[in-house]
This record gives C-alpha cells, sequence and structure tokens, in this order.
C-alpha cells in the first residue's frame, strides 16, 4: 500500500511574519516549520501503517515549497515516514491554492499508484481549506474530509466528521484522498532514534519540468487571487475600565457592551 501525505512548510506564527513587496507572505527570510495541522496527517499516515503490521506499506511525505520547505518534508521523516519528495522551482513562488493543487496532483502521479492521499484539515498560514477537494478532483478521487476519527479494514475507509449539530459517519473505497482535522489524535514527537534515522532515508527533488507543468501555470501571474494590499495590526488600545462605587457598574458594563454591539 502507497500513502501519500502532503506536508506544507509554513512561517512560525509566533514569529514577526513578512510579507514581499509583491504582497506573497515572505517564506524565505523568516523561521518557518511543518504547519501544524500537517502534523495530524502524518500522525494518522503513521497509525494506519502500525495497525496494519505485516503488510508491505510506503508512507511518503510530499511537500511543494521553497528551498527551506524541505524541513518540513525531514520533519515528517523523523515522525516516521518513510520517503520523502520535495518539489522546489522558482516559478512555484505565488501560488495559489488552484496552481498548488495541479503540482501536487502531478506529483502524485509521478509516484505511481496511490492508495491513500492524506492532508491535514487546513494550512496554518493561508487557511484555505480547499486544496484537498480540488487535490481530489485533479486526481479523480472521492474525497473524505475534515476526519475526527479514522478507522479503516482492507480497503476500506470510515471516518466521522463533527459538525455543528450532528456527526456524520463516511465510508469510502480506497484509493481516496483523506484529510483529517486537530481532533483526529495528538502527533507523535519525533524520538531520537527517529531524528537519526530520517538522516538515511530517501528524499527526491523534482522541478516543475519533472512533473511536466509548464511554469505559466502556476505562480503570481496565474492565480486566480491576489493580495492587493497589506498593513501592520494597529497596536492595541487602552481599555476601558467600569467601576461600580455607586452601584451602577452593571448599568454602565451592558450600556458599554451595546454600544460595540456585543449584545
Amino acid at each position: 500500500m502507497n500513502i501519500v501525505v502532503c506536508v506544507k512548510y509554513v512561517p512560525d506564527a509566533t514569529a514577526d511574519r513578512q510579507f514581499e513587496s509583491d504582497n506573497t507572505v515572505d517564506r524565505v527570510g523568516v523561521d518557518g516549520l511543518l504547519s501544524e495541522l500537517d502534523e495530524y496527517a502524518v500522525e494518522q499516515a503513521l497509525q494506519l501503517k502500525e495497525k496494519r503490521d505485516g503488510e508491505e506499506i510506503t508512507v511518503t511525505a510530499l511537500c511543494v515549497g521553497p528551498e527551506k520547505g524541505v524541513d518540513a518534508v525531514r520533519k515528517a521523516l523523523q515522525m516516521g515516514a518513510d520517503k520523502g519528495v520535495h518539489v522546489v522551482d522558482d516559478a512555484i513562488a505565488g501560488s495559489d491554492s488552484v496552481a498548488t493543487s495541479l503540482v501536487l496532483a502531478k506529483a502524485v502521479e509521478k509516484l505511481g499508484p496511490v492508495d491513500l492521499v492524506v492532508t491535514g484539515m487546513a494550512s496554518t498560514d493561508g487557511a484555505m481549506g480547499v486544496l484537498p477537494a480540488m487535490l481530489a478532483e485533479r486526481l479523480g478521487l472521492p474525497q473524505v474530509t475534515l476526519a475526527s476519527v479514522v478507522e479503516s479494514q482492507g480497503d476500506q475507509v470510515r471516518i466521522k466528521r463533527d459538525g455543528d449539530n450532528a456527526t456524520e459517519v463516511i465510508g469510502a473505497t480506497m484509493p481516496i484522498v483523506l484529510s483529517v482535522t486537530d481532533q483526529s489524535g495528538e502527533a507523535r514527537y519525533p524520538s531520537f532514534k527517529g531524528i537519526m534515522a530520517a538522516k538515511k532515508k530517501p528524499l527526491e527533488t523534482f522541478s516543475l519540468g519533472d512533473l511536466g507543468v509548464d511554469a505559466g501555470q502556476v505562480g503570481l501571474g496565474a492565480a486566480w487571487t491576489a493580495v492587493e494590499e497589506t498593513a501592520a495590526r494597529p497596536p492595541r488600545t487602552a481599555g476601558e475600565i467600569v467601576k461600580d462605587e455607586d452601584g451602577s457598574g452593571a448599568t454602565a458594563l451592558v450600556d458599554f457592551l451595546a454600544s460595540k454591539k456585543f449584545i
């Protein structure tokens, strides 16, 4: 069984994130890491492999991103993935979800017959959440998305999806595209043994040419959307203190909340 986990290299949310002159996110001059939400996807792929002890299962971590994006692949290898693939090409910079899904689909196809493609629920930088559906459409595969629980037996996969008012149980037959939420199970930390073992695992690098993708199909010029302007978040202002010296505090608090349309 071949499992591909799509992982993304994102700017560290705790760092001071910046934008390039073309209003795209700076992914080179800032610290980055494997998207936290994609760690859950890696975890579910590894759990599926562990539960099928005795079967020949390969978990491949696939990333599309800048040169530093290889760090996201290495983190997945340290967690336990068997091999990594990094698609890097200068023309990819500024790509939106539509173009990214194209590159990912071509990479998955190049990796040969795949039984399961696993993704996170969204990226922690763009937070679009549409890529799993786009990827499934391009690959011509069924999609089971936003899984909080994943179960499998043979070529059958069953998930639970938690909604606002109910929980859905959805089943599908592999090959499929599966996305998981941050409620699907805590992601493991790489062990020292895993970190050392990752150094010997295969890691391939592909360009757009290797995948048969024309540079004109990706990048900022081909994006369906663009950020026209960015501005720094304004500094926090001093809050308003409501005192209750004469018993009017409750009324003053209600008036304040009403003025801000909180109630």
